[in-house]
């Protein structure tokens, strides 16, 4: 069975790729290998989330990107919101390891980025958590990303999740809209679902 990029396989060989990015106005270099999401470039999904993000609304506090892969949403984020500390928590080592070396090579000091099986080994509450959750993890993983998310956001925090239609994206709807009792769909895009829902 081929490598997932939801998983650890420290034997897999390493094809490193480097390459620039635009995200937010900030221009980054990100490097990338084997076993990662997306390992080519910033895949359109992250980056449709990435771009609707309106911290208008968020309330001063800290940001969580679960599954954070290599690193373009938080880092995105961490070097526009330079004032919050973004936690970037994934279960692929490799892909860690790449999100540390991308947040010191672009020079992005307000981060901390560790292992955590999404929120298991998470501590605090966040004024915004943001995943492009790992479908091809199961229904399970990524509905617990989503339900979870309430356990550990701040007062009139946000959750920001980008779904494809035909990945789930209605039933991930309905699912933030049981728990929040509210869910917004702020994009739509070439299939992609942008979904927020506030913690009121």
């Amino acid at each position: 069975m081929a490598n997932q990029y939801f998983e650890n396989d420290p034997g897999l060989e390493h094809e490193v790729k480097n390459f620039n990015f635009t995200l937010r106005d900030h221009n980054f270099d990100f490097m990338s290998d084997s076993g990662v999401f997306s390992r080519q470039t910033v895949d359109y999904g992250s980056r449709v989330l990435i771009e609707a993000i309106d911290f208008q609304d968020i309330p001063a506090g800290n940001i969580l990107d679960v599954g954070c892969g290599y690193g373009p949403i938080g880092l995105s984020l961490a070097k526009e919101q330079d004032k919050r500390q973004v936690t970037m928590v994934d279960v692929n080592l490799r892909a860690l390891d790449l999100a540390k070396k991308n947040a010191d090579n672009n020079q992005i000091k307000n981060v901390e980025i560790f292992e955590s099986d999404t929120y298991k080994d998470v501590k605090g509450k966040f004024a915004l958590i943001v995943s492009n959750p790992p479908v091809r993890a199961g229904k399970n993983v990524v509905n617990s990303i989503l339900a979870d998310s309430k356990d550990y956001l701040e007062p009139n925090g946000e959750l920001w999740i980008v779904l494809q239609k035909k990945q789930g994206a209605p039933s991930a709807k309905k699912l933030m809209d049981q728990t929040f009792g509210n869910v917004d769909v702020v994009v739509r895009d070439k299939g992609y679902y942008i979904l927020r829902s506030k913690l009121i």
